[in-house]
This record gives structure tokens, sequence and C-alpha cells, in this order.
């Protein structure tokens, strides 16, 4: 799937974004993800130990929606309409978008739940006719890929096949810096730039389109 140049690119560019997005969530909710949810998952194991059910309940709250978004991604991305990769990402951009303006009008809680929306959704991106699809999000199977790649390579395999997954993680981390830094210059108002940029990849793939994704 990262075999070719424009998967490569486009992967990598999602990353980022999921990657900034996430930067963005963790700030603003103390801790939590918007789009890592084994990291939700552990949070909720131990806040049940520990018998803090309001953070048990936020940690499953977002579970669910991502899930949710994962769905609904792939309710597209199975689906016979044309140009599906465009639409999943125009899809995202338009949650991303309404994360922002109920960030501008105070309503914090709405903007979270169309995030985490948005980021389970984005990971339909690569899901097209019935295949597995491609981890968007999340980096524990990209980092698995890059030590199983490497010790092929040692091993007489494919020289640099553990480059792209390398950096698809690498992009993530970029990306999450970036959100960091822009939430802490104007708060959720930088989810923004994430809307935008999903509106600008989702268009760019829509004009060079030259056949049903």
């Amino acid at each position: 799937m990262l075999e070719s140049r424009r998967n490569l690119a486009l992967a990598c560019a999602l990353s980022a974004l999921a990657g900034y997005v996430d930067g963005i969530g963790y700030l603003h909710l103390g801790g939590l993800f918007v789009s890592f949810m084994s990291g939700n998952s552990t949070r909720l194991g131990v806040t049940l130990a520990e018998a803090h059910w309001a953070h048990a309940l936020e940690a499953l709250g977002l579970i669910a929606l991502f899930v949710a978004g994962a769905a609904a991604g792939s309710l597209i991305a199975l689906s016979r309409i044309a140009h599906r990769q465009p639409l999943v990402l125009l899809a995202e951009a338009l949650l991303l978008a309404a994360a922002g303006l109920s960030a501008a009008f105070d309503l914090p809680n709405t903007a979270v739940a169309a995030i985490v929306l948005a980021m389970g959704l984005e990971n339909a991106v690569f899901q097209i006719d019935g295949g597995a699809g491609l981890g968007l999000t999340y980096m524990t199977g990209a980092l698995v890929k890059v030590g199983q790649l490497t010790a092929a390579a040692l091993t007489g395999g494919a020289r640099w096949a553990w480059l792209p997954y390398l950096l698809l993680w690498a992009a993530l981390v970029a990306g999450a810096l970036v959100g960091a830094l822009a939430y802490r210059w104007i708060n959720l108002a930088a989810i923004w730039f994430a809307a935008g940029a999903a509106f600008a990849v989702g268009a760019l793939l829509a004009a060079t389109a030259k056949r049903t994704d």
C-alpha cells in the first residue's frame, strides 16, 4: 500500500494531520487522546481500578466516538460512489470545521466530539474495495512494521522496506509537535488549520483523480 509515492505522500500528510490534531486534543483534555485509543483504553482500565468513575466515563466516551467515526468512514469507503477518498476527507474536514465553530461558540465538549469522530473517520482513507486499510492516527502497527522489516533487511530481505513506516511515524510526531505549539498559541482555534489542511488534501485528490477510487 505504501509502495507508490502517491500513497506514501498521502499517508504521511494524513498522519501529520492526525498528530497535529492529537497534540491539540491531548493538551486540551489533560492527558487523554482524540486519536490514540490504545492510550485511552489503558486510561480507562486504570481509572476503573482507581474508582474514578467520571474519568473512566470520559475515556469510554472518546473510544465510542472514535469507533463511530471509523464506522462512518468505512460506510463511505465501502460504498460504490465515485471518488471515495476525497469524500472521506471532505467529511473529515467538515467535522473539523464544526469543531472550530463549536470552540468559537464556547462549546468545547461538542468540539472534542467532532474532532474524535473526524479522527476515527480518517482511518478509512485507504480502506477501499474491502481492504483492511491503513492506520493513520496511531503508530503502534507502523513501529512493529519498522522492527519486522528491519529484521528482514538484516537477513537478506528488501533493504529499505522499513523506511515508509518510519516516515509515517515521523510525520505523526512532527504533526503533534506543531499541534501542541499551535494550541499553546491560540487554544482550540488551532483546529481550523487542520480543517483547512483536510479540505486542501481532499481537493487535491479530487482534482488529480483519473478514475473512481
